[in-house]
Parts: C-alpha cells; structure tokens; sequence
C-alpha cells in the first residue's frame, strides 16, 4: 500500500470512529461536544492538505474548503433562524461533514447533505405515526448527518 492509499484509509477510518462515537453521545445526551468535533475537523484539515501537497493537485483541497465553508454555513444559517432547531455541536459537525465530502465530489456533499435531512425526516415521521414523538419531541440530528455522510461517500 503506496502513502497516499493509507493516507485515504486513515482519513476515512478517523470519520468512522469518530463518528460512531458521536452517533451514541447524541443519542444519549443531543450534544456533539466540541472537544470531539473540533479536534477531528483540525486533523482532517491536516491530512486533507497532506494528499493535496502529496498529489501536487489543489484542486481536492479547494473543493473541501469550500464543502466545508458551503455545509457548515448552511447549517449556522438554519441555527439563526431557529435556534430550537439545530446545535452549535451540528454546525461544527457540518463543517467536519462538509470537508470530508467536498474532498470527494461535489456530488458527494450533495449526496450526503440530503441524505441527512431525508433520513431525519424519515424517522421523525416514523416517530410520529408510531405516536412515539410530536411535533415538539427533541430528535438527534448527528446520527442522520453521519449516516448522510457514509451514503455521500458511497452514492457520490
């Protein structure tokens, strides 16, 4: 396995664990704690830049900058208009998301950022029919985003 192979392994297998992590922390408490997000985007930023350089080609890392700026100030915006609605902990997330994604495609952030909502939306219906969850009902957005993120990786 060349460098730039395990540099790829290890920036899709960091997403994993730290996803998963995240997946069960907002499960059990609707947060996504800063002192996981944020060292994760860092570290991402880092090797994003190393395959860039590696490669000798831009182009990947100006496309996850700006996945990073275009998902995560999205979701800051919608956390401005409602702030019931979405976290700080998922703005910082979307900015992680966003990087990882823009990295492989346009496609992919676009893939993955929908599939996020469509999955909420999904399941807070499901919550909804089944009587289990109303309209006020609190409902963890990052396992949605997380799992947008892994279809944006394999549908994008």
């Amino acid at each position: 396995m060349d460098l730039r192979s395990v540099l790829v392994v290890t920036i899709h297998l960091m997403l994993f664990a730290v996803g998963c992590r995240l997946v069960v922390v907002d499960i059990r408490t609707h947060r996504l704690p800063d002192r996981i997000v944020l060292p994760t985007l860092a570290a991402l930023l880092a090797l994003t830049a190393a395959d860039a350089l590696m490669l000798g080609d831009s182009g990947a890392l100006t496309r996850a900058a700006l996945g990073m700026l275009i998902l995560g100030g999205f979701y800051a915006m919608l956390r401005l208009l409602g702030r019931e609605g979405m976290g700080g902990g998922d703005v910082k997330l979307a900015a992680v998301i966003g990087l990882v994604l823009g990295w492989h495609s346009w496609q992919a952030l676009a893939v993955g950022a929908a599939s996020a909502f469509v999955l909420g939306a999904l399941h807070a219906l499901a919550l909804m029919a089944s009587h289990a969850a109303d309209r006020s009902t609190r409902i963890a957005f990052g396992p949605w985003m997380i799992l947008g993120t892994l279809l944006g990786i394999l549908g994008g």
